[in-house]
C-alpha cells in the first residue's frame, strides 16, 4: 500500500514512510550510545512542539554520499504553486536543539545553532526546489562541526 504524500510535488511520493524508515534506523543506533528518542507521530504534536520530545530533528539526505554534502532545509512550501514560503530545517521554530542528518551510510549529529551559524555566514552555496530551499554544507565541514555515526554494517 503506497502512503500518499502531504507534499505533492515530492519526488518520493511515499516521503513520509521514507523518512520514518530512515528515523527508525537511526533510533537503532542512538539507544546503544545512551541516547534514546520519542518521537511525536501525530500531525498535532509534531506542529505545536517538534519532531520529538527531546528536541530531536532526523532528517533523511538519501544522495549525500554520493553528492559530497548536506543539503540542509531553511524554508518549505507544501505545494510548488504556493508563493511564499515556510521556514522549515534548522529555521522551524520549535523545541528542536538537536539536527541529525544523513544516510544509511552515516548520519551527522549537529547542534542546530551551529547549522544556523554557519548557514549565517553565506560561505555556502544554496539551492532550491520547487518546495524547498536549502543551503549545502561539505561533508569535510560537516565532519568539523557535527559527531558522526557509522553504523556497522
Amino acid at each position: 500500500m503506497e502512503t500518499k504524500s502531504e507534499y505533492p510535488d515530492c519526488k518520493h511520493k511515499d516521503s513520509l514512510q521514507v523518512g520514518a524508515e530512515f528515523l527508525d534506523f537511526v533510533l537503532l543506533h542512538l539507544q546503544p550510545m545512551g541516547m534514546y528518542l520519542q518521537p511525536f507521530t501525530s500531525k498535532k504534536y509534531q506542529y505545536a512542539k517538534g519532531e520529538s520530545f527531546q528536541g530531536w530533528e532526523v532528517k533523511y539526505d538519501e544522495r549525500c554520499s554520493e553528492t559530497g554534502r548536506l543539503s540542509i532545509e531553511i524554508a518549505e512550501k507544501t505545494r510548488a504553486d504556493q508563493l511564499s514560503w515556510t521556514p522549515s530545517g534548522i529555521y522551524r521554530s520549535d523545541n528542536t536543539w538537536l539536527y541529525i542528518q544523513g544516510n544509511y551510510e552515516r548520519f551527522y549529529i549537529f547542534l542546530k545553532k551551529h547549522l544556523i551559524l554557519l548557514h549565517r555566514t553565506g560561505r555556502y552555496a544554496k539551492g532550491e526546489i520547487p518546495t524547498l530551499q536549502k543551503f549545502y554544507l561539505p561533508l569535510a565541514e560537516a565532519e568539523r562541526y557535527a559527531h558522526v555515526v557509522v553504523p556497522e554494517k
